[in-house]
């Protein structure tokens, strides 16, 4: 057995979950250095952690030689500055998604990357989600024929209280939800489709979160914040002192490959889950709930009228652990492509495409919704990343 990989981990958070799935002492990894502004958090995590290395500066962790590579989570502005110097320090990392707030600081991460040849993982979990692969899966083989269409919806009934109570609500933190939030599911429709978005137009609004109140600039968020949550979403208290991001969105999209698609997401909905639809040239599948246990439907005979039941129906496989399992095989696969690299099943390209269309949608809803097209990577990063970073 290789002794296991020293991690340190910058942001503890709401993605602390992926330190956890990290610290696997005599299994491959753990979490020996924390660094967060929070000094409770930091020390608090540190002797969970039995980390050696506690520190309210991210420079401090990187400047030690024992530490083998670095989980970002900060929130999502500090990202390019935080992978940039952890790159340059020659630590290998990874990013939580999305990789930065606009396309152009995910360009400086991967230009960083190349000319630095630091390894860089994205942290786009849900590919490593059940539900996800199994679509893929059933699409690569065949069984829906050539996909031409992807329609996503996402319920997210918890929106007020995850993001409506602190950073993710200031569009200066995160251009907005339909990049921030949306991010994931631009990702799992490049994925599924095969292709890149290269146009957008898009619409959106704060429609419930623009007037509920909010504290006072300074405020600590309130007690109980991600535990006990208020229904229904116009009850809704203690917002973020700025708030100005919106609360639902659609968005469509024309990709590279020339299927077209549309994602709508909403953050007054009584329930939490994502709904996704590809249509090829011989059928459709659905899915119909996002975690193990539940089902993905793949009609690929007709025609027909209204049919409730698939042709096949596929089961979501069980997992264990946080977002569906997906969160300890992402560590699994980081700490592999940090010893080996090689391929991984996210991609620092994919990740760079889901931010720009989320950047230039959030264009278009704001501009009346005029189309806009996304800014094309360059050539030479774009083939650098697909050989592996090699």
């Amino acid at each position: 057995m290789e002794d296991d990989l020293n991690i340190g981990v910058i942001g503890l958070g709401l993605r602390r979950n992926l330190a956890t799935a990290a610290h696997r002492p005599g299994r491959g990894s753990a979490v020996v250095a924390v660094a967060d502004l929070d000094p409770e958090v930091r020390h608090r995590e540190a002797e969970r952690f039995g980390a050696r290395l506690a520190t309210g500066t991210y420079q401090r962790l990187l400047e030690d030689d024992t530490i083998d590579a670095v989980l970002v989570a900060t929130p999502d502005d500090t990202h390019e500055a935080i992978a940039c110097d952890a790159l340059r320090a020659g630590k290998p990392v990874y990013v939580e998604k999305p990789l930065g707030i606009t396309a152009e600081s995910c360009d400086t991460i991967l230009r960083t990357a190349h000319k630095t040849g630091t390894r860089l993982y994205v942290g786009h979990n849900m590919r490593h989600m059940g539900v996800v692969r199994l679509m893929h899966r059933l699409i690569a083989r065949g069984d829906i024929g050539e996909p031409r269409m992807v329609w996503a919806r996402h319920f997210v009934s918890y929106g007020g209280d995850y993001y409506f109570k602190d950073w993710h609500a200031d569009r200066r933190r995160t251009t907005g939800l339909l990049l921030q939030k949306a991010a994931h599911d631009i990702d799992v429709i490049h994925l599924l489709a095969g292709g890149h978005t290269r146009r957008v137009n898009a619409l959106g609004d704060l429609l419930v979160y623009g007037d509920l109140p909010r504290r006072a600039p300074g405020t600590p968020r309130p007690d109980g914040w991600l535990r006990e949550f208020e229904w229904p979403p116009t009850a809704r208290r203690e917002l973020h002192d700025v708030v100005d991001v919106e609360d639902a969105s659609v968005m469509n999209m024309q990709l590279d490959n020339g299927v077209i698609a549309a994602y709508q997401q909403c953050h007054f909905t009584p329930d939490y889950w994502r709904n996704y639809t590809v249509i090829g040239t011989e059928g459709r599948l659905e899915n119909f709930g996002d975690g193990p246990g539940d089902t993905v439907r793949v009609w690929n005979t007709g025609p027909s009228g209204y049919r409730p039941d698939g042709d096949a129906n596929h089961r979501v496989p069980g997992a264990a652990g946080s977002h569906g399992g997906s969160d300890t095989r992402i560590v699994e696969e980081f700490v592999r492509f940090v010893r080996e690299g090689g391929a991984t099943d996210t991609s620092p390209v994919s990740a760079r495409m889901s931010v720009a269309a989320g950047e230039a949608a959030t264009r278009s809803l704001r501009s009346g919704g005029r189309p806009f097209d996304v800014p094309p990577l360059d050539d030479d990063l774009r083939a650098y990343f697909e050989r592996g970073q090699r």
